[in-house]
């Protein structure tokens, strides 16, 4: 079957390649979208951009959610379950693919799709040009171009009919969530299982940020979510702490500092994570800091100063044994 339509958004010319079964599903709000996709470049040789095929996963996502690359849920609303259709999407559609395409990668390749310990917004980093870490996205984002979406509508469920998870949630959701996911996170922390609770810290992060770049940079409603996820962030360093993550605490606890460079509990987690890597001169320029801004903590300091001075001590002792031979 090769129909070629006009949908009704501007710059959109759609084929059908496979005829579905059945009417149109019910698109409604909340609905989850299960598709397999492909992307092509408009060349001569349809460069193949992304396969949720090749990389073995189908797409999800959540009608009415905010997905980066809206004009999908155009698409895929005029769809029937198992129909395969080729769309043509000029650039006023395709603008913001490179970004959709590098957080659907990290997926594949396993790793954290969201940036979130990044602390500015996300229409900042769309138009600040720096490198996706994919040389094809690199072009794209500073040349967008028409694109082929070839879409194939697996399964659509209603919002009765799926357990919905952190990332189908709404705004409004994510941000009642957030509360639970951090008391939960407090109570695994106080079992000791931290690696369970640096996941519930995580996930509410991940809800933080998503909601937090829809707001205004340094604005009211902007460093309130960014004083929620900072706190949340430290929760997850001292997991870190305590998994010996000590170069990632280093790592978040140093993005916290650079933008709020006030934050006392991001020296103190800092300063021993710097211990723990033998950075002396780091750890203790750390902790001085510390008592600049809350003396209160003299107490604390002091015990991590004294553990500070019997590593270096022995640490150097055996440095100098070891010259002796």
């Amino acid at each position: 079957m090769q129909d070629t339509l006009l949908l009704g958004p501007e710059g959109v010319k759609k084929t059908i390649l496979h005829g579905g079964k059945g009417d149109i599903p019910k698109f409604i709000t909340g609905a989850k979208v299960t598709f397999h996709f492909r992307t092509l470049l408009c060349d001569d040789e349809r460069t193949v951009i992304d396969d949720s095929k090749v990389a073995g996963t189908p797409m999800e996502i959540v009608i009415g959610n905010m997905f980066k690359l809206d004009i999908w849920e155009s698409l895929l609303s005029s769809m029937r379950i198992g129909e395969v259709a080729e769309f043509w999407c000029d650039t006023i559609h395709t603008g913001v693919y490179p970004l959709v395409s590098k957080s659907m990668r990290r997926i594949a390749e396993g790793k954290d799709p969201v940036d979130w310990h990044l602390h500015s917004c996300g229409m900042a980093n769309m138009f600040a040009y720096h490198s996706l870490g994919y040389d094809d996205l690199d072009e794209l984002m500073k040349e967008p171009k028409p694109l082929y979406f070839v879409l194939e509508l697996l399964q659509v469920q209603q919002p009765s009919e799926y357990n919905r998870e952190s990332w189908a949630l709404s705004d409004e959701e994510r941000l009642k969530v957030v509360p639970v996911l951090h008391g939960q996170g407090n109570k695994l922390y106080k079992q000791a299982r931290y690696q369970d609770a640096a996941q519930k810290y995580k996930e509410a992060i991940i809800c933080l940020k998503n909601v937090q770049t829809k707001e205004k940079s340094w604005e009211v409603p902007w460093m309130k979510l960014e004083k929620m996820a900072n706190t949340l962030t430290l929760n997850y360093c001292q997991c870190l702490l305590r998994m010996e993550e000590f170069y990632e605490v280093i790592e978040h606890t140093s993005d916290i500092i650079n933008q709020h460079p006030g934050v006392m509990k991001a020296f103190y987690l800092r300063g021993k994570a710097h211990v723990e890597v033998w950075n002396e001169a780091e750890a203790r320029q750390d902790f001085s800091r510390v008592l600049d801004l809350d003396p209160g903590m003299k107490k604390a300091v002091k015990k991590e100063l004294a553990v500070l001075n019997i590593w270096f001590k022995s640490h150097r002792q055996i440095v100098c044994y070891f010259f002796l031979f």
